[in-house]
């Protein structure tokens, strides 16, 4: 009798489950359900005004999620429940709200529902990022070693900058918290009834080590002195490694979702993360894009390098017996959409109407007409700020060389462009610090369903690149996970390494360097670093002058 896993993978808008016989890897079914609540970044649910870099979400989205797509994927399948024997999940991060002891969100409770501080800060929330800059000082000044895993700056996209911004701003939800938990962790302990934290989310966002643990109470005394005991007081409970079992469904919840009591829950994995196994990938030196809104770039090594820029090596964060390496853009499908729904002119929006085709095909189709370096257009993808390697979320975008007749479709192709420099310039970065990409692989829509813009990456990399072989990376990595969970006594696998060559996918397309496109986009390449030393090193500090302009008369 076949045995079956389910992966949930949520995203920044939507959440997917996906059920997978773990003997074949085949996909049978799948279920996404829309945030009703999305990204909440100019007001809350009761007309609550939001300030400047503020991404909150609602955690009841989160549940909505379990009990729609669940069922779903359950009928359409045709599973029997007795035969799902594991489930895992992977989430954004550092996606953090603040918590009861019994794991209610503050935003549930109605003393604190039109409070800002009290929802879910999604990973985008960039209003803390005068506490992570805070934060970056009193670290470097103390020498704190712990730093140079984050290479060297964290931003506000990790977990200390958020609860320090609520403790600063909303001392009374601070101290209301019994817990600051990550949302993957979250929806876990909401799935098996206990507390647990996952060591992919404590490493790479909390700043915990496996071997050292979080950084000292005199470093978080520096920060705030109401700060001293906050990994005690706000971050406890045991962490436990990525492919363990987390538990087993609560019957409450089995019930909900249509599944067996007792099924077991894998440990909760960072999205980008679980898309490792999902392409089949167990050793070093093989870098994988995941390219959505934003691009993750994770990267396997056999040893513990601390690469300036980086957002985290973690030792068995992605696979055990590896340090697992982040990296990352912060904008890349995002700048595509924001030039669509803001740039076009209505010719081209109607043309793509007449003709049948969706606006970013019918920008594709005239971009590929274009040569490299034919427009005269380099720009920065910096539109959400820089991930990696700058780690600095208060530098903006930039496009430079258009002229009367520059035409959309150029600057289209430019904005694909700069995210392959931006991807180029990390691979430079991990080689310059002794951690080598041989082999590099993309995931994610964008990359089974724009060969141009693969194309290019090739071109600019100078690598071959191949893609991950499921359009539900996500939900197929955790469901790889839940296998791993249920153990091979019930039908899953003792090992991830044996789950991930049995389920992983790879395609066998393969973009292959086209020698003179990649010539000139060498010459291009130098534009974008000089142009990114500039801005981006503090000899031109005007992106964060504007900024800071912006702030003060909104």
């Amino acid at each position: 009798m076949a045995k079956y896993s389910i992966g949930v993978d949520y995203g920044t808008l939507s959440g997917r489950a996906l059920i997978v016989n773990n003997q074949t890897g085949e996909e049978l079914a799948s279920s996404v359900f829309e945030y009703p609540h999305a990204v909440m970044d100019e007001a809350l649910p009761s007309g609550k005004k939001l300030g400047v870099d503020w991404a909150l979400q609602h955690p009841q989205d989160y549940l909505d999620v379990l009990y729609h797509t669940i069922p779903a994927v359950l009928k359409e399948s045709g599973v029997a429940p007795e035969d799902v024997t594991g489930m895992g999940l992977d989430f954004t991060a550092c996606t953090l709200l603040p918590a009861k002891a019994d794991g209610t969100p503050l935003c549930f409770l109605p003393q604190y529902e039109d409070e800002p501080n009290a929802y879910v800060k999604l990973w985008k929330h960039h209003a803390a990022q005068d506490h992570a800059n805070r934060l970056n000082k009193i670290a470097a000044d103390r020498k704190e070693p712990w730093l140079n895993n984050y290479g060297g700056k964290i931003s506000s996209e990790w977990a200390l900058p958020k609860i320090w911004q609520v403790l600063e701003e909303s001392p009374e939800i601070y101290e209301a918290a019994d817990v600051f938990v990550e949302a993957a962790d979250w929806v876990t302990w909401q799935l098996v009834g206990h507390k647990v934290r996952s060591a992919c989310c404590a490493g790479y966002k909390e700043m915990w080590n496996k071997k050292t643990g979080f950084p000292s109470k005199d470093f978080f005394k520096a920060l705030d002195p109401r700060l001293e005991n906050v990994a005690e007081e706000k971050l406890s409970g045991d962490i436990a490694p990525t492919g363990t079992r987390a538990g087993g469904l609560t019957e409450a919840m089995a019930a909900k979702l249509g599944l067996c009591p007792g099924t077991a829950v894998a440990q909760a994995v960072i999205d980008a993360h679980v898309f490792v196994p999902a392409a089949g990938i167990a050793e070093s030196g093989k870098m994988l894009a995941i390219m959505g809104t934003s691009t993750c770039h994770m990267l396997l090594g056999d040893e513990d390098k601390q690469v300036k820029g980086i957002c985290g090596v973690v030792e068995d964060g992605i696979l055990p017996g590896f340090f697992g390496y982040e990296a990352g853009q912060a904008c890349v499908g995002d700048h595509f959409q924001w030039f669509i729904e803001n740039c076009l002119p209505a010719s081209y929006v109607e043309d793509a109407k007449a003709q049948g085709v969706n606006i970013h095909k019918y920008l594709r189709a005239k971009a590929e007409q274009l040569k490299p370096g034919e427009s005269g257009l380099v720009a920065l993808d910096w539109w959400n700020g820089n991930r990696s390697c700058l780690v600095d979320v208060d530098l903006t975008g930039m496009l430079l060389g258009m002229t009367l007749l520059t035409k959309p479709e150029e600057i289209y192709r430019a904005l694909i462009e700069a995210t392959a420099y931006g991807t180029r310039a990390i691979i430079e970065t991990f080689a310059e610090y002794g951690v080598p990409v041989r082999e590099f692989y993309a995931a994610g829509g964008i990359a089974k369903k724009d060969p141009m813009m693969m194309q290019i990456y090739a071109d600019v990399l100078k690598i071959p690149v191949r893609i991950a072989g499921s359009d539900q990376g996500g939900a197929l990595g955790s469901a790889i996970f839940g296998s791993v969970a249920a153990g091979s006594g019930n039908g899953g696998y003792d090992s991830v390494f044996e789950a991930a060559s049995r389920l992983g996918k790879v395609l066998d397309t393969v973009y292959v360097p086209i020698p003179e496109h990649s010539a000139v986009y060498d010459k291009l390449y130098a534009e974008y670093k000089t142009l990114h030393d500039y801005f981006g090193k503090g000899e031109n500090d005007v992106m964060k002058r504007l900024k800071a302009i912006k702030k003060e008369v909104k």
